[in-house]
């Protein structure tokens, strides 16, 4: 038997993590959170939410591989996955899982709510990321390609190992 509105939230990143269960708990929804792949199965089986909401990648096995174990604990749930770096490989390998959908980030709480309970998402403000997002999230992707090394991903990118370290140093832009 699942609980009635429990959302389970599985991604590495703590702070993402925080402020989502933060947001969807505002919004009137009751959110049990876990870091990992193992944690996410415990607390699935001790909890048995009805929906969960998964990151694509985390250290360690990622959150394709927990769509199927997370479907035999708890059938009938209804999961979707967050990722950062989107494609339209990994969103059909996620949706031939089991997932109900796909959603990239930056999300908010009523797109993931949208998500989970299939209903249509209020308007999103469909405003195109400014220069500096797109290059800090172009910078991200790359350097995830290259396993977080630093020289590889400056090589790759055309520019020195310093300024690409100085860049890594700033906040990602807001929009």
């Amino acid at each position: 038997m699942t609980e009635a509105g429990t959302i389970l939230l599985v991604d590495d990143d703590e702070v993402f993590r925080e402020r989502m269960a933060r947001a969807l708990r505002e919004r009137g929804h009751p959110v049990v959170t876990a870091g990992d792949h193992a944690a996410a199965l415990t607390t699935a089986a001790q909890r048995k939410p009805a929906f969960a909401v998964l990151d694509l990648r985390m250290p360690g096995p990622n959150g394709l591989t927990l769509i199927a174990p997370l479907l035999a604990l708890v059938p009938g749930a209804r999961l979707v996955v967050l990722t950062g770096y989107g494609s339209i490989t990994s969103a059909v390998d996620a949706l031939r899982a089991g997932a109900h959908d796909y959603l990239s980030k930056p999300v908010d709480a009523d797109q993931v709510l949208a998500a989970l309970t299939g209903e249509p998402a209020r308007p999103a403000e469909a405003a195109a990321p400014s220069l500096a997002r797109a290059e800090w999230e172009h910078i991200q992707r790359v350097l995830a390609d290259c396993g977080q090394n630093i020289s590889e991903a400056a090589r790759r990118l055309g520019i020195t190992r310093r300024t690409l370290q100085l860049k890594l140093k700033k906040y990602p832009p807001r929009a």
